[in-house]
């Protein structure tokens, strides 16, 4: 960047952070200075004026729809445009800075402190202290007061810090475990009913199976769970009325399947006792087992089942099994009060009533398994295309894990390239812990995961469990993070594996068969992406490589020469061009073959690779031709690059069955702006250079000068 642009962004900057607070320590020195009748002048009304435009400016910054972003910078502008509006007010107010509307400036510490970040409440108490002290020694007033104002605002600033803040954080507090025991119901809800025993999403996968999941995917599961409750409420609100049953009651089947809890339930009486209660003895084992309504009879003196506690006795109680198509899930009870008869038709009806819950929750169920296939399709479908629309390895790699966090939870992500050629396999990307020290490492394939991955194209380890005490990854002298979970996976295309997609994560069962499946399709899709990413570099490289030498071609040179010539013009720097050119090169291969010509032309390319800077251009123009493009270079460096390229030329020995052979080039030199403008002219004029150098005998290099134009 140049000195003065950076200059002028640095000082507009400092402006910028500092102009808000600099009016409101100017508009202070005024409130200080000007006594009281001097704020009804026309420069008191012209301060006043300005301070409150740049006050409401800036609270419409911070609370309008303009910037409406807490920035800690912004409030303490508008503290310190607030501290000496106020001082202001209360001078001119009946009594002045002695009179009962001083207490405004408690009011206003009160606000900040409360509202304000803390940077911004303690300037305004450092402000409101400095004019308190600036004012009284002005007016001749006693310290004594100012002692007073000055620690009333204190404790006004520190008391509304602490309470306010204090009970802001309280409230926070116990939203949020509102919030999270709202959230275990809904979890524990769902767990019972196995709404989330189908594929789970990004978050799924904690130590008790369930999760949070985030998103569309809690709002889903939350209004699956809402519609089914509401159902089986209706139905057992139903049921108790039609029947005049005292209670309709379902219990649900823990995921242990040991125990029954209280579900939903419609009763006339508000507490009901929730359980759990054991499925192998009482009135619940005998429904679970005979697969029929049962009925029990109670009198007045034993009539006692543990459905409200001890004070509450029971008539007649009816239940039967719920039976889904996994098997039986929970047990529907009606309760009759003491001396109520049970209709003779209940069993039917709760027969009835039992296949109808079944079918609900089987069918809330199948909903929630499309839903989240359709999730999951359509993330895929996203996946695809953010890896369609990757033109490079790194674009697919970036691609490949951000698409991999959409289905899955995870710390640490790494991927590996093998390369066949030499049996290696090198960590060409990271992201998490130790991330700099992996990266760009190159290990041998051994016993570790990674090559076992590519060895057997099959995800490991086995259950997604990783224990870095029994497990090698990469290599020993490479290991990975302390991770409870861990997937690896091949990145496979027909029958070649590329490298792996390396997945850790610090929660326990992050990889299991929930997620799995879904991470092998797009570990597929990655590999597909990256193949095609190969080829399109491949493709590119013949386009503008030349295949004997690995050097630039012809267009490829001309393009970039033209670029080249542009922004030297542009900024005004030297550019110069060297074509080189074989001595006797048709006796080479009429004497040694065309195979040693192949080896001459490969190591004049290696010369010129060796003696080039990193910022010129080289490339075999065509034959034994070759050219250099030199960025910032005057005739005379061109000259010494050129002497360089034609002494090292001369000293290599190319070993053929017919013995030692060395051979010389002949080299022209031409200089932006002088042999042209253009690259055709200023080619042209290197070429020309080339020719003198020729038929003055070869084996040296010729600078252009104007005379030697139409040589060639």
């Amino acid at each position: 960047m140049d000195p003065f642009v950076a200059i002028a962004l640095f000082v507009r900057r400092a402006l910028t952070l500092g102009l808000g607070t600099a009016v409101g320590l100017a508009a202070g020195v005024a409130v200080v200075l000007l006594p009281a009748d001097g704020w009804r002048s026309p420069a008191g009304t012209l301060v006043a004026g300005a301070l409150a435009c740049s006050l409401s400016w800036r609270v419409y910054r911070r609370f309008g729809r303009i910037d409406p972003s807490k920035s800690v910078r912004r409030e303490v502008e508008i503290a310190a445009h607030v501290v000496p509006l106020v001082y202001g007010v209360v001078q001119l107010s009946p009594g002045g800075f002695t009179g009962q509307w001083h207490a405004l400036t408690y009011l206003m510490m009160m606000s900040i402190a409360a509202f304000f970040a803390s940077p911004a409440a303690a300037g305004a108490l450092t402000l409101s202290i400095a004019h308190e002290l600036a004012i009284a020694h002005r007016m001749n007033l006693d310290l004594a007061l100012v002692a007073v104002h000055a620690g009333l605002l204190v404790v006004f600033a520190v008391l509304n810090w602490v309470v306010f803040r204090g009970e802001i954080r309280r409230v926070r507090r116990l939203s949020k475990q509102h919030l999270e025991g709202e959230l275990l119901r809904i979890k524990q809800a769902a767990r019972d009913y196995r709404l989330t025993g189908v594929p789970r999403s990004a978050a799924d996968g904690a130590a008790d199976g369930v999760m949070a999941p985030p998103g569309d995917e809690e709002r889903l599961l939350r209004s699956s769970l809402d519609h089914l409750q509401a159902s089986l409420r209706f139905v057992l609100s139903l049921l108790r009325h039609n029947l005049g049953a005292r209670t309709a009651a379902l219990y649900w089947l823990g995921a242990d399947g040991q125990k029954l809890t209280l579900r939903e339930a419609s009763s006339a009486v508000e507490e009901l006792a929730k359980g759990p209660f054991s499925t192998k003895e009482g009135l619940f084992a005998a429904a679970l087992s005979s697969g029929q309504a049962v009925s029990l009879h109670l009198d007045r003196a034993r009539g006692r089942m543990p459905l409200y506690g001890e004070q509450t006795a029971c008539g007649g109680v009816t239940a039967i099994a719920v039976t889904g198509l996994s098997g039986q899930s929970g047990v529907l009870l009606l309760e009759f009060a003491p001396g109520f008869r049970v209709p003779d038709h209940a069993p039917s009806l709760l027969s009835d009533a039992a296949e109808y819950m079944s079918a609900t929750v089987e069918n809330e169920r199948l909903f929630l398994a499309l839903q989240r296939a359709k999730t999951e399709q359509g993330k895929l479908y996203q996946a695809a295309d953010r890896l369609a629309e990757a033109r490079s390895e790194a674009a697919v790699i970036r691609a490949g894990v951000e698409s991999a966090r959409q289905f899955a939870s995870f710390d640490f992500a790494a991927v590996t390239l093998h390369h066949r050629s030499d049996d290696t396999h090198e960590i060409c990307a990271v992201s998490g812990s130790g991330a700099e020290d992996l990266v760009g490492q190159v290990f041998s394939s051994n016993t570790g995961l990674v090559s076992m991955v590519v060895t057997n194209q099959h995800p490991l380890p086995y259950r997604g469990e990783y224990h870095r005490s029994r497990h090698v990854v990469f290599s020993g002298e490479l290991p990975l993070p302390d991770l409870p979970s861990l997937i690896i996976l091949p990145l496979k295309v027909h029958d070649s594996v590329l490298g792996t997609l390396v997945l850790g994560s610090e929660s326990r069962g992050a990889f299991g068969e929930s997620v799995r499946p879904t991470l092998e399709v797009l570990a597929r899709h990655v590999a597909v992406s990256l193949a095609n990413a190969r080829l399109v570099k491949r493709l590119e490289d013949l386009a503008t490589t030349d295949g004997l030498t690995q050097l630039l071609n012809k267009r490829a040179l001309i393009e970039i020469g033209r670029q080249k010539i542009r922004s030297a013009q542009r900024f005004d720097k030297p550019l110069s061009v060297i074509v080189g050119d074989i001595d006797h090169f048709k006796r080479v291969n009429d004497e040694y073959g065309h195979d040693v010509g192949d080896v001459v032309i490969k190591g004049f390319a290696d010369v010129l690779r060796r003696t080039k800077r990193s910022t010129d251009a080289v490339a075999r123009f065509g034959g034994e031709e070759f050219v250099i493009v030199c960025e910032e270079t005057d005739q005379e460096g061109a000259r010494l690059l050129a002497e360089r390229v034609r002494s090292e030329l001369a000293a290599v020995n190319f070993h053929t069955p017919q013995g030692t052979l060395s051979v010389t080039c002949s080299l022209g030199v031409a200089t932006l702006p002088g042999a042209g403008t253009e690259w055709d002219t200023l080619f042209k004029a290197t070429d020309e250079a080339l020719y003198v150098s020729k038929r003055g005998g070869r084996n040296r290099v010729t600078v252009w000068a104007p005379k030697m134009r139409g040589a060639a």
